[in-house]
């Protein structure tokens, strides 16, 4: 495998070596998928992205300067919240403080410090700007989303290629048509507290709000060099070095962070010193290099143009913002605000909605080394997690904080959601997820299973026995229904905790029993039993909570969480799911979207493909892209568009929404999480030729497929890891071609096809 493996990288390196070599000078070839305006964009959030998950920069103009907004994954202000180190403040004094109706004194203990206080917070770099004024006016801005190349032409000739090296800690920028010098200035964030302080909770708050010293900023002939200094110890600096002639300028940066607890690593100036012996052409050829791989392992092609374009636009930031040894993707991941603020909700690690659907286009789209990057993170913060399990809840077993920093450390807020008990098990979905998609029995040994039970025991030990005498939460919440107020907190389990409790127990019987843990998996099953059904109404399908349904539109569906992700309610299982799921779906569209979040049309989206419903499915994520994305395709939150379709007009920009949009078109080609592989399961009526490849199944197993004319021609599975392959019958008579096995008649006349395979098998089916 090795073996294999280096071939593939050199004849890979050879193609783009090649591709390099034939490129000319001449105008750039445009994708519909790419990015390309006739001007740079005047506003940071509009800006040109770029990143490989450590580092990142945002390619735009403020005040007539060209500007690179430079920014790092570990640049956090880590200072402890203190109201959260206090003992006396836990989940036991919150219940009772409910149950007297003091909930005042729980929000001014935990919800006002948050927005009080500037910190802990992800926190901006700097930036790197270049006064353009001479070289007038600009022809076009290109972003290659094949490539993550920007490249920026003026009408006098000059151009601008500039990239963030994918598998390297740099940045890259090199003019050329230059007629008079251009150099570049490195400019600070506002740290310096001087002057008036604003503050704007949810929005971000003044940076100057975090009492830093002023950095130091030193210059060369060829270099500039800053330094600032931060909280308790930590600092960080930006380097950036170039040369120069008559007609042309090359330089390189990098960003480097410095905590005097975590081991040593180099100085920006050390890495730019380094990477700038390499030289600026074969970083681009290392860098293609990497991008031609990453998009090598699926792509799909949609007759709507509107959401293929979309879908590879965010598998374009999810390759930026990703990677295996990272920092997991944050609110704003390596693209925070360059607005003198701190970032929207302080760019943190929300567990409440926002951290999973990032990952989700992981799974299907054959991404799994990135995705790893996630649960190495959780995995690697486990003591933490455990620590604030035992003092929070006072608690054995495994819960995680809703809202953390970079170290896993709970921040605080509305604390039904980010001190919430069911966070941990939502979270556990991803080491389940990861285990079914790679069939890794290592990994499910040593970590997936390990999480998943601690969950359950967490939750062995939280629950009490009701008066039906069945188990039940203390407190129970539902994100984000009744906001911060009282009533979000339920005396009942709400649907939301008690679709994670439930698949909580349910997968670690499965994977007990998987490892051969007999008796710990009938143990699981014996509790899961002991848990309620789901509070449901005949006419309106699922409910918040008992005796309470959604009576008004809101953003988060927390309470269909048994639909989607979790897959506990699902059409296959027959009439009375299919009655529930589409009860509750047709209830929100009732209820409308006039207090939607963008990232709301992209879950409705996954839903709407999960009842195979494909005429719906295109719809919410077309509104998604059309309505809820800036012009370089960041998911804003608020309408755009001025027409209605949201009472939420503001711009906070985040990912979760972008990547959930992926997710969505994948639901809609490929579905595996019933264990019976389906092509094309919610497409629209009139999608006559739709096609994909090496999307990856459930059970390690890539699939491609291609529909034309209205019909499927073909269907071509990658067994990887061998095993039962379990795949609906898509053609719908017995007169199909099958390669790499041999299928009686009887079994080609099947709904359901079941091929034992072996690793490595390749299975294609045909008309």
């Amino acid at each position: 495998m090795k073996r294999f493996s280096s071939i593939l990288g050199l004849l890979l390196l050879i193609s783009v070596l090649n591709q390099s070599c034939s490129e000319k000078s001449g105008p750039d070839e445009i994708s519909p998928h790419d990015l390309y305006f006739q001007e740079l964009a005047t506003v940071w959030d509009e800006a040109i992205p770029q990143g490989n998950g450590l580092i990142g920069q945002l390619v735009w103009e403020k005040n007539g300067r060209l500007r690179f907004s430079l920014d790092r994954s570990d640049l956090w202000d880590l200072r402890p919240k203190e109201n959260l180190q206090n003992p006396a403040l836990n989940f036991n004094w919150v219940w009772n403080k409910w149950k007297q109706n003091k909930y005042g004194e729980v929000q001014q203990a935990f919800d006002v410090p948050y927005d009080k206080d500037a910190a802990p917070s992800k926190i901006p770099g700097g930036a790197l700007e270049f006064d353009i004024s001479g070289l007038g006016k600009v022809e076009s801005v290109h972003l290659d989303v094949s490539t993550g190349i920007c490249t920026v032409k003026w009408q006098n000739g000059a151009h601008l290629t500039t990239f963030v090296q994918a598998d390297q800690p740099v940045g890259w920028y090199r003019f050329e048509g230059l007629k008079d010098s251009l150099l570049p200035d490195l400019v600070p964030p506002s740290y310096h507290p001087e002057g008036s302080v604003d503050v704007g909770p949810g929005r971000g708050q003044d940076l100057r709000r975090l009492g830093y010293p002023k950095g130091n900023l030193t210059k060369t002939n060829e270099s500039l060099n800053y330094s600032q200094e931060g909280w308790g110890g930590f600092k960080y600096d930006i380097n950036t070095q170039w040369k120069k002639d008559m007609t042309s300028l090359e330089g390189c940066w990098s960003v480097s962070a410095h905590y005097p607890d975590k081991p040593e690593v180099p100085e920006a100036s050390a890495i730019v010193t380094r990477h700038r012996k390499t030289g600026f052409k074969k970083a681009v050829i290392h860098h293609k290099l990497w991008w031609k791989d990453y998009w090598s392992k699926s792509s799909v092609s949609l007759p709507d143009s509107i959401l293929e374009r979309q879908y590879y636009l965010e598998m374009y930031k999810f390759g930026s913002v990703a990677r295996n040894n990272t920092a997991p993707i944050s609110l704003q991941a390596v693209w925070t605000a360059d607005n003198g603020r701190l970032p929207p909700w302080k760019g943190d690690f929300h567990h409440d909605l926002n951290t999973q659907l990032s990952y989700w286009p992981s799974y299907t789209g054959n991404q799994l080394d990135l995705e790893a990057g996630f649960i190495n993170w959780l995995w690697d913060h486990k003591p933490v997690f455990e620590k604030y399990t035992h003092s929070y809840y006072q608690k054995e077993g495994l819960n995680v904080p809703g809202v953390t920093t970079l170290e896993g450390e709970p921040m605080g807020g509305w604390i039904q959601y980010s001190l919430g008990p069911t966070v941990g098990a939502w979270l556990g979905q991803h080491f389940y997820l990861h285990w079914k998609y790679s069939m890794d029995r290592q990994f499910l040994k040593e970590k997936a299973y390990p999480w998943i039970k601690e969950t359950a025991v967490f939750f062995n030990h939280l629950a009490e026995k009701g008066s039906d005498n069945k188990r039940k939460l203390p407190l129970s919440s539902s994100p984000e229904i009744h906001n911060n107020s009282k009533e979000a907190w339920f005396n009942e389990t709400t649907n939301f905790d008690l679709s994670l409790i439930r698949w909580t127990y349910e997968k670690a019987a499965e994977m007990a029993t998987e490892l051969k843990k007999t008796e710990e998996a009938r143990r699981w099953k014996e509790i899961l039993s002991e848990w309620p059904d789901f509070a449901i109404s005949d006419s309106i399908g699922l409910l918040v909570a008992p005796g309470e349904a959604l009576e008004v539109s809101h953003r988060h569906f927390s309470h269909l969480m048994a639909i989607h992700p979790l897959g506990l309610l699902d059409v296959s299982k027959g009439p009375a799911d299919k009655k529930i799921i589409t009860n509750s779906l047709n209830h929100l569209d009732r209820i409308g979207t006039d207090w939607w979040c963008g990232y709301s049309f992209s879950w409705l989206g996954n839903m709407k493909a999960r009842a195979l419903d494909g005429e719906s499915a295109a719809k919410a994520l077309r509104i998604f892209s059309t309505s809820f994305c800036l012009p370089n395709s960041f998911h804003a939150n608020g309408d755009q568009t001025g027409t209605g379709i949201s009472k939420f007009t503001y711009r906070p920009f985040t990912l979760e929404g972008n990547f959930a949009f992926a997710s969505g078109v994948q639901e809609m080609l490929l579905q595996s999480h019933t264990g019976i592989i389906r092509v094309f399961p919610a497409i629209p009526h009139d999608w006559k030729d739709v096609s994909f490849k090496n999307l990856r199944a459930r059970g390690a197993f890539l699939v491609s497929a291609e529909k034309s004319g209205g019909e499927i021609k073909k269907v071509h599975i990658i067994c990887e890891k061998g095993g039962k392959l379990t795949f609906q019958n898509p053609f719908k008579k017995d007169d199909f071609h099958v390669n790499g096995v041999s299928l009686t008649k009887e079994q080609k006349m099947k709904s359901v096809i079941q091929i034992e395979t072996k690793p490595g098998q390749e299975i294609t089916f045909s008309l």
